[in-house]
């Protein structure tokens, strides 16, 4: 149920076009396009009832009680009361429908909320509000800042200059800086003239609905001339219009066939491994039980034949019926009195436990999170079990990894770093929430949020070091970052990637703010002096430049290039004279890499006026020819950037939430798959990959797949697996061959750990249904898959794909409203309530505010519940085919006449009140190990990925030791019983004192297997026990005594058995003998096992013991640090393109404030503040942040420093 209606299906397109006229309804009418109102509900008040009974019937179970109870009504072949059938069914359908009645009216009210959201509507040439659900297709609608987009529109016109919008796309990608778009030129002259958009009467002919967001394709006839439409033309619902004072739109697609919608994915009811398991055991018991009662039915017939005639003078039958229809009766009747072994009650339990460990999760204070007052949340009560058997993760990047905070860490200037702290012997010091801030106060122009503790580089700024002047001055100068200044010294920067606005925010508090920019000019505050820099070209990035240059005058006439980008490519460009200078630096930048921060290197030229003229002159007939244009210009880019001279490096962290490092190591050691699958960069997603300890250096290898042709991915794909497995043959099937049946890939050893990186244009033709087993194959040989550039629909369909060709349990985890999809895809779909809104919460199964929670989600909360269910489920099914197999045994002694073996109010308290309790407490309390130690072992989580704790296999073990202890429960008591007599020598053992017997064997026998079972008492379970024991005691000699009798004579038949039974020595010594030969065979298969080949629980809960369970102190968490070469660029995380825009002054909004700010030249000052970080992050979202210190390890470096 998200903001925007995400819980929608899918429609079906089947129009090849669409076709449509602005400000014509009639018109647009005639097509029947779809409204834009969404509908995620299921029910209504009239179809509830009907629609949700006949759901619950789907279920074999229900069905199979249902079927039960038309039979009690029946008195020919009924021996058991109805209600004893008709009560739980009830309870459970009613709870159930409540249940279901809750979420639809949740949708419901989800869906008025969407629906009823007004925005203004041009109808009749005039402006109304109207509601979302009325608007239709061809309508103009004005949208006015921080709006969200009603529907899919073209954009005709704005309040900003040139017809620019900025617009947050975090809804439809997950990323929170900004993106523009521009109108065409002809609509944009409409302005907001009301009476010029009324007569309007543009026709648009553009592709159906579809759910590809990166691309769309129309034309725009207006006064005979056409206008080509693309996506920098197009505003897609979802997203939010930002820094517009107001914009108009011609809607294209309306409610579910919105770009939005066709990604959403579509709901579905989501049921774990062991509730398809049980319905396979539910039929398999169904067979087992119609064969006894076949067998019993032949037994009744032959018994009649050979032995029936006798006892009509006995027994004179009321009609004078034959054998076979004595049989026929008998099989129903065996039918309702072996019914047990599937018993109501078995659901009602599994709900209850259920619901109950969902409380454990929701009460967990260990995964609080405080500072956002947000606890965990079990959105569902059905999926808990599942999350001990997951295998693959597949997890966003974006807010669910990281904060999308990038923080200005270290810097390495002219040889030597800054960042770090030292103390009075020089030693670095570890950063902690008391260590002092440097005070920027000299700066009135700062940014309040910019933390940074190393003094000794704000000293180097206020001494005038010219080298760290430059430093700063690069940084303030080179890059695309807007300004906006809405009031005096409050600037605002608007950047295409949160590290550029990083690196302009250090700048800026370092004392070299950057003001505004023209498209020829960039004006920056140079410690209190304002200096505007003739802006003469700019360099722009691309994937393959990997660096970004500018060419400036300052205000003397000096020209300089300034040029920053990835050090292996800055470095192939310095002057030989830095030789010396790049060694350091390079050491410096290990350092930086270690730590996992993203590096980039800075350097500069001056540049000579004639040569820089001619330069000017060449670019310019490149940047205008036709023919070869990009080939000509980077020729001439690499001709100007040579001979640079290196300034130093910078150090960004993309700040990862807390935890999250140690969370994939602790994942990775319970053998669960992680996959990132991100709509960011390729760069961007590898660089978290590294920093996460997804990916590592000492891989043997990671492959990056971005190809852009099928064969290019097949090729790339095929190369993958060949190096993964040299010297075998590797087959491609494709899915056709594999027939009709589903084939399941496993999974396939390899030599060393491998990695693979993927795009989303390779992706896409990757999960083509001709290649998809290939690229499933190579990426489940690899030890860590990133998906990178991904749309929504694409995060659903890898789910998919591992789910249909993998046995395996997935999790998705997102926080946003483009994880929606992959999130209901998954069997287990966890949200993150995050900086994108609470879309991905809504939609999800499991909810919390951190990452690092799901290890103690999975680990302990999850392993916990698989157990405890499956030892409810294998003890319940011995406790049930026990008692039930009793009676089997017995119909061989009583004719087959479908006497019950036990009183009748045992077998109706057996399941309710003798053994629910003791279960229930079972699976409620128990645990194995702690959560310490879980944490400790995470291999304890291996046995519920390969479902080792219950399957056919235990079922089956489960079937035959019930069928042995019924034996032993029915023929001791009967051999012990059998021609007795009381020790005064005065009663015979009759039927009556049999059954009590029986019965009292039965509770204690499966009260002591409980214990058996049973790893971690408590209090609660001992009162369980023995209270039940207790109870039956109890209430047997009240039933038993004649005051009942003499009450309800026809309903209590068994008067003064107990009090003439359970005195007698020989019935003591015979529930001894039983329970004793019961047990005996469990014991000694449990001592051997464990003392022969015993599991990875056994082994642990030993060493419990060996430490009487005071496990060791946690290991104290340490920085996870990489020693490797690999370094990041802050040009990983750009994009193409946005030079063109800063040059072309196509991205220019209103001019900024020109003012000039003094500096106030102190000393070093510090602060008592107790900071939450190392350094405020820029945060794209313009949103005040904090972050949690990380340690900083320390190393020795050899300075270098400038004699």
């Amino acid at each position: 149920m998200s903001f925007f209606g995400l819980d929608c299906s899918r429609t079906k397109v089947t129009e090849l076009e669409r076709k449509l006229r602005a400000n014509d309804r009639e018109y647009n009418l005639s097509f029947k396009y779809a409204t834009n109102a969404i509908k995620t509900s299921k029910y209504n008040f009239f179809t509830f009832l009907p629609l949700n009974l006949f759901e619950q019937f789907q279920r074999i179970a229900n069905a199979y009680f249902l079927f039960l109870l038309l039979l009690q009504v029946i008195p020919q072949i009924s021996s058991l009361s109805w209600f004893t059938t008709v009560v739980p069914l009830v309870l459970v359908l009613t709870v159930t429908a409540a249940k279901d009645a809750t979420d639809d009216i949740n949708r419901h009210r989800s869906d008025n909320q969407v629906n009823n959201r007004k925005v203004q509507v041009l109808i009749d040439g005039k402006l109304r509000s109207e509601k979302w659900m009325d608007v239709q297709v061809g309508d103009i609608i004005k949208l006015e800042n921080n709006q969200f987009v009603t529907a899919d529109l073209v954009l005709l016109s704005s309040s900003e200059p040139l017809n620019l919008v900025y617009i947050e796309t975090a809804e439809l990608d997950g990323e929170t800086n900004l993106k523009v778009r521009q109108a065409l030129t002809i609509t944009g002259d409409l302005g907001d003239n009301i009476d010029n958009l009324a007569a309007f009467n543009g026709e648009v002919r553009c592709e159906p609905p579809n759910n590809r967001l990166d691309r769309f394709t129309g034309t725009l006839t207006f006064d005979g001339q056409k206008y080509s439409l693309d996506n920098e033309k197009i505003l897609l619902r979802g997203c939010t219009l930002r820094n517009t004072d107001w914009c108009f739109g011609l809607v294209l697609f309306g409610g579910p066939e919105t770009k939005l919608m066709q990604n959403c994915g579509k709901s579905i009811f989501k049921r774990t491994s062991i509730d398809r398991l049980m319905n396979v055991l539910v039929l398999c018991i169904f067979g087992f039980l119609a064969c006894m009662c076949t067998v019993l039915a032949v037994g009744n017939a032959i018994w009649e034949l050979n032995e029936g005639s006798q006892f009509t003078v006995f027994l004179p039958r009321q009609d004078d019926t034959g054998a076979a229809f004595s049989a026929f009766l008998t099989f129903w009747s065996y039918v309702i009195i072996l019914n047990t072994v599937v018993p109501i009650s078995l659901y009602v339990s599994v709900e209850i436990i259920r619901l109950g460990n969902s409380f454990y999760i929701d009460w967990d204070r260990k995964m609080y999170h405080s500072r956002s007052d947000t606890p965990a949340e079990a959105r569902t009560t059905t999926l808990n079990e599942e999350l001990g058997q997951i295998k693959y993760i597949f997890s966003d990047k974006t807010g669910t990894l990281t904060q999308n905070i990038m923080t200005f860490n270290k810097a390495s200037i002219n040889g030597k770093t800054f960042g770090d702290v030292c103390d009075y012997t020089g030693q670095r010091i570890e950063i902690s929430e008391n260590t002092d801030m440097v005070d920027f106060s000299f700066n009135p122009l700062a940014d309040p949020r910019f933390m940074f503790h190393d003094h000794a580089l704000v000293e180097a700024v206020k001494l005038e070091n010219p080298e760290v002047h430059a430093f700063f001055r690069l940084l303030a100068l080179c890059h695309t970052v807007m300004a906006e200044e809405k009031s005096e010294g409050k600037l605002l920067y608007q950047a295409q990637s949160p590290d550029e606005g990083a690196l302009v925010t250090a700048a800026r508090n370092f004392g070299f703010v950057f003001r505004s920019r023209t498209p020829d000019s960039v004006t920056i505050v140079e410690m209190g002096q304002q200096r505007s820099y003739e802006l003469l070209a700019l360099l722009d990035f691309n994937n393959v430049r990997k660096r970004m240059s500018v060419i400036v005058r300052n205000p003397e006439g000096k020209l300089s290039l300034y040029c920053k980008g990835a050090d292996t490519i800055i470095y192939e460009r310095l002057h030989q004279s830095c030789n010396k200078l790049m060694d350091v630096t390079t050491e410096h930048l290990n350092e930086f890499a270690g730590e996992g921060l993203r590096t980039l290197a800075l350097a500069y030229k001056d540049l000579d006026e004639e040569y820089f003229s001619q330069w000017k002159q060449r670019h310019h007939e490149a940047s205008t020819s036709l023919e070869d244009r990009e080939d000509k210009l980077d020729q001439l880019y690499e001709e100007i950037e040579k001979d640079l001279l290196l300034l130093g490096a910078t150090a960004i962290e993309d700040k990862l939430q807390d935890g999250v490092p140690q969370t994939i190591e602790q994942l990775s050691k319970a053998d669960i798959k992680i996959w990132v699958l991100t709509g960011d960069k390729q760069e961007t997603a590898e660089n978290i990959g590294y920093s996460c300890n997804m990916l590592r250096e000492d891989m043997n290898e990671v492959f990056v797949v971005s190809g852009n042709t099928p064969e290019d991915v097949r090729q790339e794909l095929r190369n993958a697996q060949t190096t993964m497995k040299p010297g075998e043959d590797v087959v491609f099937l494709p899915e056709r061959t594999l027939g009709k049946r589903v084939k399941v890939i496993r999974d396939e050893a390899v030599n060393g750990e491998y990695g693979l990186v993927i795009n989303g244009h390779s992706l896409a033709y990757a999960l083509e249904s001709s290649m998809e087993l290939d690229f499933l194959r190579t990426a489940c040989m690899c030890k860590a898959v990133i998906c990178c550039r991904v749309t929504p629909l694409q995060k659903a369909q890898v789910v998919e794909l591992v789910k249909k060709y993998k046995q395996a349990v997935t999790l998705a985890i997102g926080d946003g409203a483009n994880d929606v999809s992959m999130i209901k895809a998954a069997h287990i779909g966890v949200g993150i309530s995050g900086q994108e809104g609470m879309q991905a919460v809504l939609s999800s199964d499991y909810s919390f505010a951190q990452f690092r929670f799901l290890q103690r989600l999975l680990l302990v909360h999850g392993r916990w519940s698989y157990l405890r269910m499956c030892k409810f489920l294998r003890y319940f099914f011995y406790k049930n085919f026990t008692f039930t197999l009793v009676h089997f045994w017995y119909a061989f002694f009583c004719g087959f006449s479908a006497q019950t073996v036990y009183d009748e109010w045992f077998i109706t308290l057996y399941n309710l009140v003798y053994t629910a309790l003791p279960v229930l407490g079972m699976s409620l309390f128990d645990q194995d190990v702690n959560d310490v130690w879980s944490f400790q072992h995470p291999q304890l989580y291996v046995p519920g990925q390969l479902n080792l704790y219950f399957s056919k296999t235990t079922f089956f073990k489960c079937v035959l030791h019930s069928c042995y202890s019924s034996l032993v429960l029915f023929f001791i008591p009967y051999a012990a019983m059998y021609d007795t007599v009381r020790d005064d020598g005065k009663d015979i053992a009759d039927y009556q004192s049999f059954a009590l017997l029986t019965q009292t064997c039965l509770l204690i026998t499966v009260c002591i297997q409980l214990g058996l079972e049973m790893a971690y008492w408590t209090a609660v379970n001992t009162v369980f026990v023995l209270g039940s024991l207790a109870m039956y005691f109890a209430v047997t000699f009240l039933m038993y005594s004649n005051g009942m009798f003499l009450i309800f004579p026809s309903s209590f038949p068994f008067i003064g058995t107990a009090r003439n039974t359970m005195n007698q020595p020989n019935v003591w010594l015979t529930v001894l003998l039983t329970s004793i030969l019961c047990i005996l065979p469990v014991v000694t298969h449990r001592f051997l096992l464990i003392q022969l080949c015993p599991t990875i629980n056994d082994k642990v809960m030993f060493k419990v013991r060996e430490a009487k369970a005071t496990p060791p102190p946690p290991p104290r968490r340490t920085r996870i640090r990489r020693t490797s070469s690999r370094r990041s660029g802050y040009a990983f995380s750009h994009a193409q393109g946005y030079g063109d825009l800063v040059t072309s002054g196509r991205f220019l909004r209103r001019p900024g404030m020109s003012r000039v700010s003094g500096f106030a030249h102190t000393g070093r000052t510090t602060t008592g503040f107790s900071p939450m970080g190392r350094s405020a992050g820029y945060s794209p979202t313009g949103r005040p942040q904090n972050a949690k210190v990380q340690d900083v390890e320390v190393t020795s470096l050899q300075m270098y420093r400038k004699s």
